[in-house]
C-alpha cells in the first residue's frame, strides 16, 4: 500500500471561500488526500464517504481530534457510537417523527411562515437571508425543541456561534470564547424551562426528554438541545437559500417547478448541489486501505459530501443545479447510524411548506443581482445574502 499524499496548499481560508474548485481537481488526481491545513484526510469520492458512513466500526464518531466537544462543551451524541449514541438519539426522536411533524408541528409551521411572510414589503428589495431564512428557521427550530422563549437574534447567534466553534479546525482560541458565551446563555434559559416542561408535558423535544421514564442524564439533555440548535437552523436556513437561488438563476427551471408544483424535487437538488453540511470526521479505528492508499489507525478521515454529491461517476453534469436530473440519491444527510435526524424536518420545513408558501405569495421574484451574492462556509455552506426583489 502506498502512503496517502499530502495537500499542503489548500488552506482553509480556501475551504470556506469556494472549495468547489479544489474538490473537483482532488476527485481527478488526489480522491485520498490529507489536507495539511486541515490535518484530516479528505474523501472525495461518493463511493468512498458511503462506505466510511455505513462502517461505524471502523470509522468511528468517537474522535476526540474534533472541535466540537470544546465548542459544545459537551461529548455529543455527534461523537458517540452503537448504543451509547442511539440511546442519544431516540432520547428526542418522537418530537421529530413523521407523524408528530404532520399532526403538531405542520400547522404551526405554517402559521409562523405567513407570520413572517406577512412583514416583508411588496414590490421592494429584502435582504431574504437575513427576513426570512434565518428567522423562520429559527422560530420553527425553538418551537420544536420547547425554547419558544429564546428571540430569533438569540437563536441565530448561538446557533452560528456553535457551528464556529465546531468547525475552528485551526484551534484559534476566539470562536471557543464566543461559543463558551453562548453555552451559558443557553444553559441559563435551560434550567429556567425543566419545571415548566415536566408540569406542562408537550410533543417538544425538550419536554420529551425531561419527561421520559428513564431519562438520558441532563448534561446529555442540554447537549442534546444544542446539537439541533447548532445544526437546526442553519441546514434548513442554507437550504432554502440555496434552492432559491437555484431557481431564480435558472427561471426556465423556476417556472417549469411553480407549474409541476414539486417543491420537493428542487429541495433535495439544492441540498445536493450545495450541501448545507459539507464534511465529517471519523476516527479510524484500524489500519485501513483505501484506493490503495495506507489509512492508519488513530487517523482522522474526512468524508466531503459536498464532493460526493458532485462526483462525475454518479451525476452527470453535477456542478450544475438541475432540479430535473436523474433521481440518484445524494449524501447530504449521510448514511448509516448517523443519517441525520432532522432529514425529514427539513424535507417538510424546507420543501413542504417554506417554498411553495414563499412562491405563492411572491411568484414573480427575482434576483437582481446574483454576483453580489455570497457563499461561506467549509464544515457547514449557503449564501450569506440573498437580495431579492419581490413582486
Amino acid at each position: 500500500m502506498r502512503l496517502v499524499p499530502v495537500d499542503w496548499v489548500s488552506t482553509i481560508d480556501e475551504l470556506t471561500f469556494d472549495p468547489y474548485p479544489i474538490y473537483r481537481r482532488m476527485r481527478a488526481q488526489t480522491p485520498v488526500v490529507h489536507v495539511a491545513s486541515v490535518k484530516r484526510t479528505f474523501l472525495t469520492k461518493a463511493s468512498d464517504t458511503k462506505m466510511v458512513k455505513d462502517q461505524p466500526e471502523r470509522f468511528s464518531s468517537d474522535d476526540p481530534n474534533t472541535p466540537m466537544k470544546p465548542a459544545f462543551q459537551a461529548h455529543t451524541l455527534m461523537r458517540k457510537d452503537g448504543a451509547e449514541h442511539a440511546r442519544e438519539r431516540m432520547a428526542m426522536a418522537k418530537a421529530f417523527a413523521p407523524k408528530t411533524i404532520a399532526e403538531h408541528w405542520a400547522p404551526i409551521y405554517r402559521d409562523i411562515v405567513n407570520e413572517y411572510l406577512d412583514r416583508l414589503p411588496r414590490g421592494g428589495t429584502v435582504d431574504l437571508f437575513g427576513e426570512i431564512c434565518g428567522p423562520v428557521a429559527a422560530r420553527i427550530l425553538a418551537h420544536i425543541l420547547g425554547i419558544c422563549g429564546a428571540s430569533d437574534a438569540e437563536m441565530i447567534r448561538w446557533s452560528q456561534r456553535l457551528i464556529d466553534g465546531a468547525g475552528n479546525f485551526g484551534w484559534q482560541p476566539e470562536p471557543f470564547e464566543r461559543s463558551d458565551e453562548a453555552n451559558a446563555e443557553m444553559n441559563r434559559l435551560f434550567g429556567n424551562l425543566i419545571e415548566k416542561h415536566r408540569a406542562e408535558p408537550n410533543p417538544s423535544a425538550f419536554a420529551i426528554m425531561v419527561n421520559a421514564p428513564d431519562p438520558i442524564p441532563m448534561s446529555q439533555i442540554y447537549a442534546n438541545i444544542k446539537i439541533a440548535i447548532g445544526g437546526g437552523i442553519n441546514e434548513p436556513r442554507d437550504a432554502l437559500g440555496t434552492i432559491v437561488y437555484g431557481l431564480l438563476t435558472n427561471p426556465e427551471q423556476f417556472e417549469e417547478v411553480k407549474r409541476q408544483q414539486c417543491w420537493g424535487q428542487a429541495f433535495e437538488e439544492g441540498v445536493r448541489w450545495i450541501a448545507p453540511i459539507q464534511a465529517s470526521s471519523r476516527l479510524v479505528r484500524e489500519d485501513t486501505e483505501i484506493r490503495g492508499f495506507l489509512i492508519p489507525k488513530g487517523d482522522t478521515v474526512m468524508t466531503i459530501q459536498a464532493s460526493a454529491n458532485r462526483d462525475e461517476e454518479v451525476f452527470e453534469d453535477g456542478e450544475r443545479f438541475n432540479v430535473f436530473r436523474e433521481k440518484i440519491p445524494h449524501q447530504s444527510f449521510g448514511s448509516g447510524p448517523h443519517h441525520c435526524a432532522g432529514a425529514q424536518i427539513s424535507r417538510q420545513t424546507v420543501g413542504a411548506i417554506m417554498l411553495p408558501l414563499l412562491f405563492e405569495r411572491f411568484p414573480n421574484m427575482t434576483l437582481p443581482d446574483p454576483q453580489v451574492v455570497q457563499w461561506r462556509g467549509f464544515g457547514f455552506r449557503g449564501p450569506i445574502n440573498l437580495p431579492v426583489k419581490l413582486s
